[in-house]
Parts: C-alpha cells; structure tokens; sequence
C-alpha cells in the first residue's frame, strides 16, 4: 500500500480505480497547402463551430456551477475572436503556406508565452485559457472528440487539473472522487467537488502507473492510498459506510425547526460563493443565505463585472431562496484575492492594507454600481446588505450616505426595490470593541471569525508554519465574540457568525450560550450544525 499526502478541498471517503484522465495528443504536424485562402475559410468555419461549442457549454454550466463560473467560456468565446489571434493565424496560413491546425497551434504557443511572462498573476492565468481556446480550435480542425472517462464504471479521477470545458463536459455519475498535481481551494475542481458532494484532494503527486489501481481518498484527510491491503480496506469501507448512514440520518432533519431542548430557536444558514452553491445549500435545508461572496463574480471575470451582470446573478439567488434570507456581501476583495484588472499596486502587508470596503469607499463608481445590482434585485427576493472590514463609525456613516444615493437615483428612475436589511462584517478587533457605537447604525452584526482571530492574535493563518500558534478558541477571540453579541442585544439588532468557527460543533454551545442568534456554514456543514442544536438542552 502507498500513501501519498495532499491538499483536501471536500471530505469524504471514495474507494474505486483510479483512471487518469487521458488529454488526446495534439501534436500537430506542418502541412504545406497550396489554397491558402481555402484554408482561412476551413479556420473560420471552425472558429464559428467553436463558439457555439462555448455557448452550449456556458448553457451547460450554467445550471451545474452557477453564472460566476459559467463565465469563463464567454471568455473563451471573446478570444476567439480576438483580432490578434485571428490576424496571427491567417497572416500565418497566407504568409507561410501552413494548414489551419498548424497556426493555431503556434498562435495558442506564442500567445500562451506571452502571458505567462507577465508579472500580473492574473494575466499569467489567463495562459491556460488561450492553450484551452487553440486546443479546441485544433480537434476541431482535426476532426477529434474530446477527451474525458473512457469506461461506465465509477472512478477515482486523477488529472494534472480541469480546465472549466472538461469539468462542465464530464459525465458526473461516473466520478467517485478527484485528485489534482495542481489547483487551489477555489479551483474549477474543488467547486465541482463541492457541488457533487464527493471527495477533492489536490496537490497529488500520483504516479502515472496508478491508472487502474484500486485507491482510496480520504478527503477529510488528503490522503490517498494505492493498492490498500484487505485490512485497510475493509476499514475504510466500514468507515465509508458509517459517513453515508450519518448522512442519511441527518435527512430526517429536513423540515424541522433549529430548536434546542430548551425552546431556543436558532437561524442556521449557509456560506456560499455561486448559484450552484445556492442550490447545494438548499438541498441540505439551509434556513437562508448567511454569507453570499460576491468578490467570486470579480474573480472569475477579466472586466468589472456590469450592473447587468450582477443583477442577474443576485436576481437568480434571491429567486432560488424563494423568500427565505440572503445576505449578500459586498466586494471583498484584496489580500489574499488579487484580481489584475483592479490594477492594484504591490503591498508589504495585504492583509492590513488596501482591501474590502477601502477600495469600495475610494472606488465609489464600482461600489455604486453593485448595490444597484443589489437593490434592484431586491425586488425579487429576501435580500440583504453586508460591508466587510470595517473599522470606525465614519465608515459605516459614509456607507448609509452612499446607498442612501443609489436608493434615491433607483427610485427617481421608477426602478422598484426591497426592504434591504444592511449590516456589518466584525472581523476587526476595532469594530469588536466600538460594537456598541455600531450597533445603533446597522440592522445586524455578522462576525467573521477568520479575520478577527487573525488579527486579534496577530497571526498570519495563511502562514503554516504558524499553525501551532494560531487558536481561535483563544479566549481573547470567545471575549470578542461575547462583547458584540451583547452590544447587539443591547441595541435590538440580532447578531450572527459567518466564519469557519461556526462550524465548529465543539463551540456551538458557547456560542448559544453567547446569546448568537444565527450560524452560517458551509452547505455540507448545516445538517450535521443542526442535530448539535437539537441535542443541546
């Protein structure tokens, strides 16, 4: 038996071959072709056949990820038609006498070069989206399929990583699990992962004899095993056993109130950062939308996201909660989540730097133009409002001035809008500590745990090496967490957690005892959330 360790992105336990997912050679071969202008035309139809590819797996993706995923094939469909990348593959044909599939794998090389040398790290991205564009030009040219799972069982699927077209284009009853070399907690694979409800470990380096092999994934872990003897085998599969009887247990809980013994009703909501996710949440019951990151419809586009194309997607959840509540934060981004065409300058220290609601307050064109998104889609839903990382009273004041405008240009313009509920992020220690003042400006505190045990502890939680140092059960952080909720209390507003630590079932009691009116999870996480509270006297 061999171990190898990863990276888990979604728990679980999968037993089944692994198959590693075959990319079909495209190696392209130089052809001389006497009509060259013959030749432009094959491309061009090809180009064409290209883009109603994209535009049937946006379609696709669509309904199965959500529109923030979903986008990327529209990309796609606008490097397709790029003017430097059409002119550099029939300047190519014409000048050079080369076929069709021959320049566009050169172009897709040149280009893919090109962006891979710049500094910008979201432009270096961008380079395996020109290698996925000319590789589907290619098969195309060539008359090749695409690739994806060659038998009908069930496998453990193995790749170097998914781009969006495979991961859209895979048959999902056949994937037990995956396992990446590469990828991150936001990938394409791990969003998949979580909307399938399977098992994601990346950062795997399996060998490439493993094809076949019988495997376990250990998703809670980031384990894999290899060729696991009987004994190990038969534990894992007892174990497994125990995780899918657990889950159908929790189902008995659909439809039934949060109460503890005591008569205590608690709102158990969900973390979710697409439209698929939304769906998720709801599959596992959840009483409404906690935190909705809306910071993803950045990420996944390579423009400003448009008043359009946010309201749509706002329009979408709120109609898919059907009443129940949704809480929307506003951009969120900076630190950790870098997006290039925000064009922000380097900095020492991101996490304490130019972030969040700083650069909604000095880029106050894109902040106005979200909450438009966001109030008209109000209209069709429970919506509510919440800032990330604020500070001082200022903030908040400058805040209610801001949305006081959208709401008064929206209604001048005959543009009808909900009774939005707006409230705060405390996820600093300067907004735990002048909660009281805060209070009587918002409708509702949420506290993002991540962040405010952070920087209550002065520690870097990116940083492994500090892991043994970093506690969120500190009892500076549980202090923090009692303040705001009893400063919230005081003022009658209600008060939620929104961060990892809520969904720690060893805190869940405190955090009742704390007097927390609301717990937002991840979609996996409500269920087992919600039999806690029901045990709870």
């Amino acid at each position: 038996m061999v171990k190898i360790e990863g990276k888990s992105v979604f728990g679980g336990i999968a037993i089944g071959p692994v198959e590693i997912l075959k990319k079909k050679d495209n190696q392209v071969l130089r052809r001389h072709v006497e009509d060259t202008e013959e030749e432009v035309r094959r491309y061009e139809a090809a180009g064409d056949a290209a883009k109603k590819q994209l535009q049937n797996l946006y379609e696709k993706a669509l309904t199965e990820v959500g529109e923030a995923s979903a986008a990327i094939f529209r990309v796609h469909e606008l490097m397709l038609s790029d003017m430097d990348f059409v002119d550099s593959i029939t300047n190519m044909i014409r000048t050079q006498n080369v076929n069709a599939e021959y320049a566009a794998a050169i172009t897709g090389d040149n280009f893919s070069t090109l962006f891979e040398s710049m500094d910008d790290d979201y432009m270096r991205a961008r380079a395996a989206d020109v290698k996925d564009v000319s590789e589907r030009l290619i098969r195309i040219l060539s008359g090749e399929g695409q690739s994806g799972i060659r038998g009908n069982e069930p496998v453990i699927l193995a790749a170097e990583d998914l781009a969006p077209s495979e991961t859209v284009q895979l048959d999902k009853s056949k994937i037990l699990a995956f396992m990446t070399r590469y990828g991150s907690a936001n990938s394409h694979t791990a969003i998949l992962a979580r909307t399938m409800n399977i098992p994601a470990v990346i950062g795997v380096d399996f060998p490439e004899d493993c094809d076949g092999k019988t495997a376990v994934v250990d998703g809670f872990s980031g384990c894999i095993y290899l060729d696991p003897d009987p004994e190990f085998l038969k534990m894992m599969t007892e174990r497994q056993a125990e995780e899918i009887k657990k889950r159908e247990l929790l189902q008995t809980l659909k439809g039934k109130e949060n109460i503890t013994q005591s008569g205590r009703k608690v709102n158990v909501y969900a973390n979710v950062g697409s439209v698929s996710d939304v769906v998720t949440a709801l599959k596992n019951d959840a009483g409404g939308i906690g935190l909705f990151r809306s910071e993803f419809l950045y990420l996944e586009k390579d423009h400003y996201p448009t008043e359009e194309e946010q309201f749509q997607v706002y329009k979408r959840v709120a109609e898919t909660m059907a009443g129940k509540k949704v809480i929307i934060r506003t951009l969120d981004i900076g630190a950790d989540k870098q997006i290039g065409y925000f064009d922000m300058e380097h900095e020492e220290n991101p996490a304490l730097g130019y972030r969040a609601i700083r650069i909604c307050l000095d880029r106050i064109d894109i902040f106005k133009t979200q909450l438009r998104a966001l109030y008209r889609a109000s209209a069709y839903g429970n919506i509510s409002i919440m800032y990330p990382m604020i500070i001082s009273l200022e903030e908040v004041q400058r805040i209610k001035e801001i949305s006081a405008e959208v709401r008064g240009e929206l209604k001048d313009a005959g543009i009808s809008f909900g009774n939005v509920e707006e409230g705060i992020m405390i996820e600093t220690p300067a907004a735990a500590i002048i909660s009281d003042l805060l209070a009587e400006e918002v409708d509702f505190f949420s506290i993002g745990t991540n962040d405010l045990s952070q920087y209550t502890l002065a520690i870097d939680r990116q940083n492994p090496k500090l892991d043994a140092f970093f506690d969120p059960h500190h009892p500076a952080v549980l202090r923090l967490l009692k303040m705001v909720a009893d400063n919230a209390h005081k003022a009658g507003i209600w008060v939620g957690i929104c961060g990892e630590l809520g969904a720690d079932l060893t805190l869940t009691q405190a955090f009742l005892d704390m007097g927390m009116d609301e717990l937002s999870v991840s979609p996996a996480m409500v269920l087992p959330l919600r039999q806690i509270i029901r045990e709870i006297r």
